[in-house]
């Protein structure tokens, strides 16, 4: 699964809970910005999060 962020094609790591939209599955990068918001919530998916490590 690819980023859900336009033109990102980095593998998805994260699922995002964001409280005021539908949560989204976003690539590590942008799971460190997006996730400073208030109220958003980052859920790294191990399973995909090992493949990043490699």
């Amino acid at each position: 699964m690819e980023c859900s962020e336009s033109d990102c094609d980095r593998p998805a790591a994260v699922e995002l809970h964001i409280p005021w939209a539908d949560n989204r599955f976003v690539c590590a990068a942008h799971a460190r910005v997006l996730g400073r918001q208030d109220g958003v919530v980052a859920d790294p998916d191990p399973e995909l999060s090992d493949d990043l490590l490699e």
